[in-house]
């Protein structure tokens, strides 16, 4: 994938990714939306929104 960060974030809506914070911390699950600031929602069992600021990486 490549293109500019939203566009990539988009087309990964509804996808299960791999999200791993600054602090080492790691989530997964289904990214179910996302903001122009790439603060994430991100859901398994249970809905986690993540601040885009702590974001390192996302991963498919």
């Amino acid at each position: 994938m490549s293109g500019r960060p939203l566009d990539v974030l988009e087309a990964s809506l509804g996808d299960a990714v791999t999200v791993q914070l600054k602090g080492g911390e790691t989530f997964q699950g289904t990214l179910t939306g996302y903001d122009q600031h790439m603060n994430l929602v991100i859901e398994d069992e249970d809905t986690t929104i993540i601040r885009g600021d702590n974001v390192l990486s996302i991963n498919p």
